[in-house]
């Protein structure tokens, strides 16, 4: 019974809850921004196959690292590294999981929001991923299957690309740079150890990489008026947007003063917060 427990709690790491469940929560955005409601059995299954996509990707993505997780303080602990599930183990698991999952978008929904979930899937695990240790433009690559969510949400209920999932994907997609450059450099001593490469700037904590910050943050405040351009959403949330995007440019500044490790934790935060506020918004404002 003990076994099965710690069996049970790796695979829950393994899976990488709290993240799947944000990346559901996009694609649930996406979904209900179209004018479908939560309560449906349609909307269960788009949350059901959201989730096992990023979970199979969060396990290919979680076997590529497997060295590199064991020389970090942050994920040493992790299940590949500790030896607690093999890599053939999880390989499996990512593979019936992803098809499970794969094969709900093609069956319950559409070939288009399948396919896209599937480029999803590649371009993280096997693109993003072994580009941490090569070069800094990981964090652009790692920046579209990262905003693909919203859109596969669209997509599923629609059937269509247009410019209303690329608007969502394009606010996702500019938002990643700072929440990922934040994070890249609060945890820069780590990532050095297993010579994972995120950060713009050659030197590292420094002024330009807090400029860029502050480039990609100040291109969320036109962009967050898009959906209300596009009469996706009501002026209210247009508002609500612009000051989200307002503070956390703040927090930029803040950062290009002092170029702190305090300062980046703050914009970390701050991006973890701007996202679904500005999503909640669009989605009580909807037209």
């Amino acid at each position: 019974m003990k076994t099965t427990s710690i069996k049970v709690r790796a695979y829950l790491m393994l899976f990488k809850i709290r993240l799947t469940l944000l990346v559901c929560f996009s694609a649930a955005f996406g979904y209900l921004l179209t004018g479908q409601t939560w309560y449906s059995t349609q909307f269960l299954w788009l949350c059901l196959a959201g989730f096992l996509v990023t979970v199979s990707s969060n396990i290919l993505n979680q076997v590529w690292e497997k060295d590199t997780d064991a020389l970090m303080t942050r994920t040493q602990n992790r299940p590949l590294p500790t030896g607690a599930i093999s890599p053939a183990e999880a390989l499996l698991a990512s593979l019936l999981i992803g098809v499970v999952g794969l094969g709900i978008f093609v069956f319950k929904f559409n070939l288009n929001a399948a396919l896209l979930s599937l480029v999803s899937l590649l371009l993280y695990a096997f693109v993003y991923t072994p580009l941490k240790t090569i070069h800094p433009i990981a964090v652009f690559v790692g920046a579209i299957p990262g905003a693909l969510p919203p859109m596969i949400g669209w997509i599923a209920s629609t059937g269509h690309y247009g410019w209303e999932p690329g608007i969502l994907f394009g606010i996702q997609f500019f938002w990643q740079f700072p929440h990922f450059w934040a994070i890249a450099w609060v945890l820069d001593d780590d990532y050095k150890k297993a010579g994972i490469k995120l950060l713009p700037s050659s030197g590292g904590r420094d002024m330009k990489t807090a400029f860029n910050i502050m480039i990609y943050t100040l291109l969320l405040i036109p962009l967050g008026f898009m959906p209300y351009m596009m009469h996706m959403t009501g002026i209210e949330s247009a508002l609500i947007a612009l000051l989200a995007g307002i503070l956390f440019l703040a927090q930029t500044f803040y950062l290009m003063k002092e170029c702190t490790t305090k300062a980046a934790r703050l914009i970390m935060f701050g991006s973890f917060l701007y996202l679904p506020i500005v999503q909640i918004a669009y989605l009580v404002n909807k037209i």
